[in-house]
């Protein structure tokens, strides 16, 4: 009776985060609008299994916002989520409290560093200053973005996109898209969209702090 009160319980948790809190994060801060706009990189994934858009808004304008996004990466500013949790993987990840020039360029096919390493990454798809950044999961080894017919059997894009608001302020839509090459690997990938979004509005609001503070 135990375990079927357990795995009952365990049903009813997975019942309503995928009913209340799952759509809820996958759209965070985002407006209808948003949520299906035709973004910059939208095209690099077909048919893909997923799409998730989460928005923030910043009291800066996009050029005093970008700074920030273009240093992103392991080798450069970090992530401004949690580092210490990112550490407990041994990434050796440290978020930047300051704009470093040596980080503000960019060009198609760098590599976006995802632990210091460099083992891991994202590379440079597409990018427009001030207004977009657009990052495909790297195959390191064979350098160039993974293919969703060998493993981990998934494509992946990550889209950073500064459109001006009024008074002078940015709303910052990240935008995620997935695809999958087999069944075992969605539902292995399942839990991802959790963590995902647990950093990923923590990142948000690292920017959003770093832009809105005094110069």
């Amino acid at each position: 009776m135990r375990s079927l009160s357990l795995l009952a319980f365990g049903g009813v948790l997975v019942t309503a985060y995928r009913r209340f809190f799952q759509p809820w994060q996958e759209r965070w801060g985002a407006t209808d609008e948003e949520l299906v706009a035709s973004l910059p990189g939208d095209e690099l994934i077909a048919d893909p299994a997923g799409q998730v858009t989460r928005t923030i808004e910043i009291a800066a304008p996009p050029e005093a916002v970008w700074p920030w996004v273009i240093q992103l990466g392991a080798d450069r500013g970090g992530f401004y989520s949690y580092d210490w949790l990112e550490n407990l993987f041994r990434l050796g990840i440290h978020s930047a409290d300051r704009i470093v020039p040596e980080w503000q360029e960019r060009a198609v096919g760098d590599l976006v560093h995802a632990d210091a390493a460099g083992g891991n990454g994202w590379y440079v798809m597409d990018v427009r200053v001030p207004h977009s950044l657009v990052l495909e999961m790297a195959n390191v080894k064979e350098g160039r973005p993974f293919r969703r017919d060998e493993p981990p059997f998934m494509e992946f894009t990550w889209t950073f996109v500064l459109e001006p608001h009024e008074d002078s302020r940015t709303r910052l839509l990240v935008r995620e898209r997935v695809a999958f090459g087999s069944r075992l690997a969605q539902v292995a990938g399942s839990p991802v969209g959790l963590i995902s979004f647990v950093m990923t509005q923590k990142m948000m609001r690292g920017i959003k702090n770093r832009a809105e503070a005094p110069t």
